[in-house]
């Protein structure tokens, strides 16, 4: 790809004779200062300030709104200015995290650890697009051509209608999306983009905001819609500044433990569709697979219930899914006991301890807490913590919970039980797949379910005495 004109979509350069006035910038978190120091007041990383030319102001316009400056009222717009439908990928996992599919001139941003899949994910879903109609470009900074086809065979994709380019300056990715005027592009990754005009190396906090603004700008003007692939940092955010996930419209992560086939492809905002929703993926030797029914798969490998264990049913997004909490109590050796858990939120688990031991007279002083989710999903919500606490005192007590049942509810920390939202939804799911009980607060909205024994519980201190005995 040779260097091409100016393309309409890039509005990138400086008046001429403008002196450029420097400004230092932290990398990580894109804080900026008025001089250099060795430590960021923002986010406290230390030796990551760069002396960064910033981006012109441009001409300064006089007229806004839709039309040459002229705001059009919301009641006169047509229906025939309506966009059009979206495009759907035959990819449901796909689909259902997109919030139905892909909205045309919408800027996507998919982020996720190092190997976890996203390029497998992004040329199967290009593939899967150019099948379905759509003009498909996929553009890497990272690797060759040859060796993005040589991927694309591997996972059965050598036939697909899709272009490729490798490229990472962004006059002439523009200028060729300008002139090919596709309908998807997949830029992978945001973070290899370099505008020329912008005195900071690939990577940069300026580099990456110039190259995702001009991206989505370009999504906007033409009706391309564009997929930018981000790198995370070691903290699992996306790497560069925060106001890039401000400038797209969807932003999704590709989740997943290196030890689990499993990866999760979750929304964490979607102007289009539902945010928190899920895609569930196993990877293969041919790609990745999707996964219609999470619940049954994560359950797949649980054995005899021993204790420990318990059945959580969750909702994700719109979709309920059921996992296995494990816990695991044993006396410590140390003086001050361990607190370990993958999958939930370590501040949590500290409070349900707190809870179980002001409310309920259950110390844990002087063992270790290891709390495991198994499959390696992650669980946010607060409906998990009764399942948590049972989990707990079933270790604790080495009791295990009656076969066939699920629990979820939240604490208070009085030790009340709170009702949580789809509660029906939840023991429509666990009856789907053959329990034949569930432990909920009271109040909750249960139902007819007749099939289903649902034991209704006010409190924790109640839960510990029938269950356990203990309290």
């Amino acid at each position: 790809m040779t260097a091409a004109p100016l393309a309409p979509a890039l509005r990138l350069g400086q008046k001429a004779g403008m002196a450029k006035k420097l400004n230092f910038i932290c990398q990580s978190c894109g804080a900026v200062h008025p001089r250099w120091s060795g430590r960021c007041d923002g986010c406290g990383a230390w030796n990551s300030i760069v002396e960064e030319a910033p981006l012109s102001a441009g001409p300064a316009k006089k007229t806004l709104g839709a039309q040459r400056g002229s705001p059009v009222a919301l009641t006169d717009l047509s229906t025939e200015e309506a966009p059009p439908p979206r495009t759907t990928s035959r990819i449901d996992e796909l689909d259902r995290v997109l919030g139905g599919g892909l909205v045309p001139g919408s800027a996507i941003l998919v982020g996720g650890d190092p190997g976890i899949g996203k390029s497998t994910l992004l040329l199967q879903a290009a593939a899967s697009f150019a099948k379905a109609g759509l003009n498909s470009v996929y553009v890497s900074g990272e690797e060759a051509s040859a060796q993005v086809r040589m991927r694309a065979q591997r996972l059965g994709l050598g036939d697909a209608p899709v272009r490729l380019a490798a490229e990472t300056n962004l006059r002439d990715i523009l200028t060729m999306l300008d002139t090919e005027r596709p309908d998807l592009a997949i830029i992978d990754s945001v973070q290899t983009m370099w505008a020329d005009n912008v005195d900071s190396s690939p990577g940069s906090v300026s580099q990456v905001r110039a190259a995702a603004h001009e991206l989505t700008t370009f999504a906007k003007k033409r009706g391309t819609s564009v997929i930018l692939v981000g790198h995370v940092t070691k903290e699992g955010q996306i790497a560069g500044p925060r106001v890039v996930e401000h400038m797209v419209d969807t932003v999704l992560y590709f989740e997943g433990e290196r030890g689990h086939q499993f990866r999760i492809l979750r929304a964490v905002k979607n102007r289009f569709g539902p945010a928190d929703e899920i895609g569930v993926f196993e990877m293969t030797g041919g790609g990745l697979a999707e996964v219609g029914n999470p619940s049954a798969l994560f359950l797949s490998d649980r054995e005899t219930p021993a204790p420990g264990s318990v059945v959580f049913a969750g909702i994700e997004g719109t979709r309920p899914v059921l996992c296995e909490f494990q816990a695991l109590v044993s006396p410590t050796p140390h003086s001050q006991p361990r607190r370990s858990t993958v999958g939930w939120d370590g501040g949590r688990l500290a409070m349900i301890l707190a809870v179980l031991e002001a409310r309920c007279g259950i110390p844990f002083t002087g063992l270790d807490v290891y709390l495991n989710v198994a499959g390696g999903l992650r669980i946010g919500e607060p409906a998990a913590d009764l399942a948590v606490a049972a989990a707990l005192l079933s270790a604790r007590e080495d009791t295990a919970l009656p076969p066939q049942s699920v629990v979820f509810g939240e604490i208070s920390l009085s030790g009340a039980l709170r009702p949580v939202g789809q509660t029906e939804n939840r023991l429509k799911e666990a009856q789907k797949l053959g329990f034949s009980s569930a432990i909920a607060p009271a109040r909750s909205k249960i139902g007819d379910r007749a099939e289903l024994d649902v034991r209704q519980y006010a409190d924790l201190a109640a839960v510990v005495g029938e269950l356990f005995g203990a309290g």
